[in-house]
């Protein structure tokens, strides 16, 4: 990658050797383990190759292959390339039945912090771009009119947790944020994980896997009950509670509306 994101193993200042699959070779394992039944579809990642054009050409590729030319019928989730030209998108959501732009960490000041090559006006705007795109497939297709499909299974996003001292409820602040300007179907939080020779400024361990596990069960009360980030955490160092899901937490300190 050409990046330089001191969170990941694969930076471009890391020292630990690497590899990368071809396009052919990619293909040629997903039909190989699809027609095994060992999987039933696809999650395809990358680093940065050359640049973002380049990167999402190659993802796209890949998707295209197994559509047109082994008529693979399983689930495709491509991450896209913050940055990478809209016909890239346009032709990656034809193929893929969900898209997904990392914010990577929950913050700008952490993105500046730990990886400045990223940009979030950058990361956004192509998340707007493919929830435009979603939209305007919507809208056509409730009108009348024959459309290719668009990324049926719509976006999501990932970001990491732990590797800064951002609080869960500025974490879940940019979650609401995403929900509700971008109609993300998923945000998925990802506990940091030390890696050889880390700079200085990263947590020498992980953060508790409860954490990560604590802040999916709060997602789900954003997403599906109308809770707001600020009524699910009541420490007072704005983190969730390790000891107790934010369901229960919430109760307990709102014992006025019992018996329900």
């Amino acid at each position: 990658c050409i990046f330089d994101c001191q969170y990941c193993v694969n930076r471009i200042s890391s020292d630990t050797p690497r590899a990368r699959f071809s396009i052919d070779e990619v293909v040629k394992l997903t039909i190989d383990f699809y027609q095994r039944n060992y999987i039933e579809g696809l999650f395809l990642s990358s680093g940065i190759i050359q640049n973002a054009d380049y990167t999402m050409e190659q993802l796209t590729q890949v998707a295209r292959k197994l559509r047109d030319e082994h008529r693979f019928g399983g689930y495709i989730h491509l991450k896209t390339i913050p940055g990478a030209a809209d016909e890239l998108l346009e032709v990656a959501g034809r193929y893929a039945d969900r898209l997904s732009v990392n914010i990577e960490l929950p913050t700008a000041a952490d993105l500046k912090q730990l990886a400045p090559e990223k940009k979030e006006p950058e990361i956004v705007g192509s998340m707007q771009s493919i929830k435009q795109r979603i939209d305007q497939h919507r809208s056509d297709k409730q009108a009348g009119f024959k459309v290719q499909r668009f990324a049926p299974a719509g976006q999501s996003t990932q970001m990491v947790v732990g590797a800064t001292p951002t609080p869960d409820l500025e974490i879940l602040n940019t979650a609401a944020s995403l929900y509700q300007q971008q109609k993300l179907r998923r945000v998925y939080y990802s506990a940091y994980s030390p890696i050889p020779h880390a700079d200085a400024r990263l947590p020498g361990k992980s953060p508790p896997l409860v954490r990560e596990h604590r802040l999916y069960q709060a997602d789900w009360l954003l997403r599906f009950y109308g809770f707001k980030s600020a009524e699910l955490v009541a420490e007072s160092d704005r983190n969730l509670a390790l000891d107790i899901d934010p369901k229960l937490a919430w109760a307990l300190a709102h014992r006025e509306f019992f018996p329900v």
